[in-house]
């Protein structure tokens, strides 16, 4: 797959273009903003950015002809009161110019993933997808591993995916430990291994580690794994059948025993993956489905004629698009780092498919094209994603109503003034003092928004260690003072309805005089204590005018509570261990000006500690390979100046 268009592949980014009219009404202004651009404008194709009075981007468009497109903004009689709302708030813009409308279209994907805009059509969930990696580099190239991958291709090996989920993957991962005994484990892992570990006393492999198997007999089983991986599973069986056979020619039952299992492994994986389309064999298929104001996409990848899983998407952003302008939208971001099949069928045709298919096969150097079975075996294949995505549907409906009705228990409870929208629960976590970090988790009618957690690493030096209130002090303070600068008329609803604090009374009355101190007065604050004996359960809940609430322990609304303060916990001391982590593999080497990783491996080589090379004379740091007379005296002078 080609990298990715970036903007450097383009003509230059023309200057933002800003337009000073203060004494207009805000609809005025947008309008006379686009026309100031419009003067410049040419008839070419590209992508247009469009930004509010503080910079923040609006939204990402492309156009066949640029100045047709931007001028459609300033006849506002033709525009939906959304995209009216939106011109309102335009101030400037910013044209890249392309040579093709297909350029166009990949570079406005690329530009509403690294953005973001609100008036654009956006995936919730854009994390990559997992791969299963025949690694085949490494100390033991002759016994290859198998393992789960994701993120960046910078092992040598072949690479089989997408899969939908890691569960997706680790059913393959498991049934391929069962059917050809590949090892999983890391080559150190592998290089210290004195006698075979667990997986080999269960049969998921064949010790490669300990000599239990000859590399030619290994190299066999990665052959027998590649084809089944390939979609030769029929080839794989036959296989396995024959070599059964003959082992009970042979009176081997244990052997004959072995091979059997390995049959029901690959029997039980066909079952849960294979289709039945004998002319399908590598394809994704997409199934849009609309209901109560929900956009589902439901997308299933087939590779090999294997089914690799599936996975729904719900839009943000959807109002007054029609399904076909919402797919398009969708594909491009979908396809943006992710490799396209030569097959995309879906029940709805996207807008411009033309484009989107000369756009995409740009990219993969094949023709793609898109499908929409009517009969026969794709369009059972179509039917059974439509079905999953109507289903994800109703769930989340099932979901939201029980998510609304804990919202309305919780605003009467606490006597809110609103249902809240944005709830931010808050902890702090440290071992001794040590690594002190603070964490925000935020939460909503639609649930948990990971893309909105927050990290803060303590950088106060006046912090005693362990001090919770003065790490909430901080963290409070950097967390409201950053939104007040980034919006302090509330429009952006970043700004919490709720506050929710793992601490009782006195955790509480401290939020409250930390946000008193920055002129907030009107955030609920609510503190959730373990009560009784530290029971699970039994919390209390502390409101920032002294009253306290116990509630039965059966109750829904507490079980949504825990959950809220348990998720802020989990992502507290996530970040903490990675902070810590972090820290046991630094040095101080890592702050001397002029040392990078190859000096600094030197360096160690040749004394063994950082202590070491602290303590040594420039002479003696001299002496490392790489290091000048110069680079000694900065070494040294960084270490001893300050003593």
């Amino acid at each position: 797959m080609s990298d990715s268009p970036r903007a450097d592949r383009f003509s230059e980014e023309q200057s933002i273009h800003v337009f000073k009219g203060n004494d207009l009404p805000d609809l005025e202004k947008g309008v006379a903003a686009i026309s100031n651009v419009l003067k410049t404008l040419p008839m070419r194709p590209g992508v247009y950015r469009m930004y509010d009075s503080k910079g923040n981007v609006l939204y990402v468009g492309k156009a066949r002809a640029l100045k047709n497109r931007v001028a459609n903004y300033t006849q506002l009689a033709g525009l939906s009161r959304r995209i009216q709302r939106m011109v309102s708030q335009t101030r400037s813009m910013t044209i890249v110019t392309t040579t093709t409308e297909s350029e166009a279209l990949l570079l406005e994907a690329q530009l509403i993933k690294r953005y973001r805009p609100p008036y654009n059509i956006l995936l919730r969930d854009d994390k990559s997808f997992p791969y299963i990696l025949l690694k085949e580099e490494g100390s033991y190239p002759e016994f290859p591993s198998v393992q789960r991958h994701r993120g960046a291709r910078r092992s040598k090996g072949t690479y089989y995916g997408p899969f939908a989920s890691a569960d997706s993957v680790t059913l393959t991962l498991n049934s391929l430990q069962k059917l050809f005994l590949l090892r999983s484990c890391s080559d150190s892992f592998f290089r210290n291994r004195k006698r075979p570990c667990l997986l080999y006393q269960i049969k998921r492999c064949s010790a490669p580690c300990v000599g239990r198997i000859l590399p030619e007999d290994y190299k066999e089983l990665v052959i027998d794994a590649r084809n089944f991986l390939a979609g030769k599973s029929t080839d794989v069986r036959q296989k396995l059948v024959v070599t059964m056979e003959k082992a009970a020619e042979r009176q081997d039952y244990e052997l004959a025993a072995v091979y059997r299992d390995r049959l029901r492994a690959l029997t039980f994986i066909q079952n849960h993956q294979a289709i039945n389309s004998d002319n399908l064999r590598n394809a994704d298929i997409f199934a849009i489905e609309r209901n109560a104001g929900l956009v589902c996409i439901q997308v299933f990848f087939i590779r090999n004629r294997q089914n690799w899983g599936h996975h729904a998407y719900f839009l943000n952003h959807i109002e007054e698009q029609s399904l076909a302008a919402i797919l398009q939208s969708f594909l491009g971001q979908f396809y943006e780092d992710m490799v396209a099949p030569e097959f995309i069928l879906t029940n709805c045709m996207p807008q411009e498919t033309s484009l989107l298919e000369e756009a995409l096969s740009s990219r993969v150097g094949y023709a793609v094209h898109f499908h929409q079975p009517k009969r026969g075996d794709q369009k059972k294949l179509l039917d059974q994603a439509v079905r999953n995505a109507k289903e994800a549907i109703e769930r989340r409906m099932a979901e939201g109503a029980t998510q609304r009705q804990l919202l309305q228990e919780m605003t009467t409870l606490f006597e809110l003034d609103k249902t809240p929208d944005r709830i931010e629960v808050y902890d702090n976590s440290h071992i001794a003092g040590t690594n002190m970090v603070g964490a925000m988790i935020v939460a909503g009618p639609e649930g948990f928004r990971r893309n909105a957690y927050r990290k803060f690493n303590i950088k106060s030096q006046t912090i005693n260690p362990g001090d919770d209130f003065e790490m909430m002090r901080e963290v409070l303070g950097r967390r409201f003072s950053r939104l007040e600068r980034a919006d302090p008329d509330r429009h952006s609803g970043e700004w919490p309805d709720l506050l929710l604090i793992d601490g009782g009374k006195g955790q509480v009355r401290a939020v409250v005089d930390i946000l008193k101190e920055q002129g907030i007065e009107d955030v609920a604050v609510v503190g959730i204590s373990k009560g009784p004996d530290r029971h699970a359960g039994r919390e209390h809940f502390h409101l920032s005018d002294g009253r306290e609430y116990a509630l039965e322990t059966n109750s829904s609304l507490i079980f949504y509570l825990q959950r809220l303060r348990d998720e802020a916990h989990r992502f507290a001391i996530g970040t903490h261990r990675a902070r810590r982590a972090k820290n046991l593999t630094s040095s101080p080497l890592d702050e001397v000006p002029g040392i990078g990783p190859s000096r600094k491996k030197a360096l160690l080589l040749h004394f063994g500690t950082a202590r070491d090379v602290r303590n040594a004379a420039p002479s003696e740091l001299e002496k490392v390979a790489g290091i000048s007379s110069k680079t000694a005296h900065q070494i040294y002078d960084f270490f001893h100046s300050h003593t």
